[in-house]
């Protein structure tokens, strides 16, 4: 502790520059020091997201002739960790747009199409136009799928209006409710904030927002006339127990309800009232301000294919069954699945794409060397978790839950600090642009 409070704000920044500048070189100096892999494979990535992008990246500057193609329609790229500051009135929403093609690599082929069907028996990828993409490798970013319609009465057009809130839903929605979630925190009232009953990206992003939100009703003045109610979707805050403890410590200090067991299934827009799934049956609950986390699944052209797991846990949500070490799918070796698709315990942050694709690449490249790989991705997931303006706990841990600090010593995971806020508002932005470009 002596150590943290001997640094003062100049200090932490020249400590996040110096650290993100050695990373770079250290990559930088790697990429020089490893010749390109001559081979003449072909390679398909379906998805163009943050894991794709990254894939894409590490695959054109380790290989020379291969034919790797990236299928995705999507024409504008989100940083979809800048959603939640958007959201909270930190970021404009322009904030997290950019464009996809400014990160395709050269020499890499973009096909603007959404892939409409996965075929692993046949090594090959079909567009919506019906375009067959033969592969010799197969890497699926295709990310997840945000289904409000399992909400009945919910659907993405209701984002900014009767009170109902949506991160999530892109920059726009995210614009939309600031507005909402501002008035609130002005004028009091009811908050509801819900997180869905399936596997999600950025876990911790409905504890931000009910972090964020309260903070706002206590500078905005309408905090003594505001009601927070969180609804967890099972008998936990948090997939890691200290964190989760530390969580309800929290809300319990700043008058934040916390209900268990609760999961949303239905909202009446014109009456605000939602309705829960409890393990007795169900309850109604009336809002002023609702934040609806939409459940989310794998695609379609992912849970239709034979890619997903057969059984367990993840089957009906439709990840991939792939090797959590690995990335590797189990039953189709020459396919590798990174990023929010995978199913592995952990990792639907772009933290988690961040050590998940060198992986991978280091197994697909040696199989086209014909060597073997010892790389593994241990579970590393990492989550900012704002607390208030301001300030921030940096949390990351693995798939046995341990706490596994970037900075030991220096910035302790689960206290709340100015410099753990800066990493997430400022630094981590260039970080992963660094990541799409495989500079990180």
């Amino acid at each position: 502790m002596d150590r943290i409070n001997n640094f003062n704000r100049r200090d932490w920044l020249k400590l996040l520059t110096a650290g993100a500048a050695a990373a770079c070189a250290t990559h930088s100096a790697q990429a020089q020091a490893a010749q390109p892999v001559k081979t003449a494979a072909r390679i398909v990535i379906a998805g163009a997201g943050a894991a794709g992008l990254a894939a894409a990246s590490r695959l054109a500057q380790q290989l020379s002739g291969a034919q790797i193609t990236l299928v995705d329609a999507r024409k504008e790229h989100y940083y979809q960790p800048g959603f939640t500051l958007v959201g909270a009135g930190i970021k404009p929403a322009d904030y997290v747009v950019s464009q996809t093609g400014s990160y395709v690599p050269s020499g890499v082929q973009w096909v603007q199409e959404r892939v409409a069907e996965i075929d692993p028996e046949g090594n090959k990828v079909v567009t919506q136009s019906g375009q067959v993409l033969p592969y010799d490798f197969l890497i699926v970013a295709t990310g997840l799928q945000l289904e409000y319609g399992r909400i009945e009465g919910m659907e993405p057009g209701l984002i900014g209006q009767h009170g109902i809130g949506s991160i999530y839903n892109g920059p726009d929605a995210a614009a939309a409710t600031w507005g909402l979630m501002s008035q609130f925190a002005t004028q009091g009232g009811r908050g509801v904030f819900t997180r869905p009953d399936t596997e999600m990206k950025c876990a911790g992003a409905p504890l931000k927002y009910t972090f964020l939100s309260e903070d706002r009703a206590t500078r905005q003045g309408g905090r003594s006339k505001a009601e927070f109610v969180y609804f967890s979707n099972n008998a936990a805050l948090f997939s890691v127990p200290i964190v989760s403890e530390k969580v309800r410590m929290l809300f319990k200090e700043r008058n934040i309800q916390t209900k268990y067991h609760r999961v949303l299934t239905a909202i009446d827009p014109g009456k605000r009232i939602a309705t829960f799934k409890t393990q007795e049956g169900t309850e109604e609950q009336n809002w002023d301000f609702i934040h609806i986390i939409p459940p989310m699944l794998a695609p379609e052209a992912v849970r239709n294919s034979p890619l997903p797991w057969q059984s367990g846990n993840w089957a009906a949500e439709g990840w991939m069954e792939v090797d959590k070490g690995t990335l590797r799918h189990v039953r189709y070796p020459n396919v590798f699945g990174v990023g929010d698709i995978a199913g592995v315990p952990k990792g639907k942050t772009a933290a988690s794409v961040k050590w998940q694709v060198p992986v991978a690449i280091d197994h697909l490249v040696a199989d086209i060397q014909g060597k073997q790989s010892d790389a593994l991705y241990n579970g590393y997931t990492s989550c900012p978790l704002i607390t208030r303006l301001g300030q921030a706990m940096l949390v990351e841990f693995d798939y046995e839950n341990n706490l596994t600090p970037s900075f030991p010593g220096v910035i302790a995971p689960l206290e709340e600090l100015w410099i753990s806020w800066v990493m997430k508002t400022m630094a981590l932005k260039p970080t992963y642009i660094s990541m799409l470009r495989g500079q990180a």
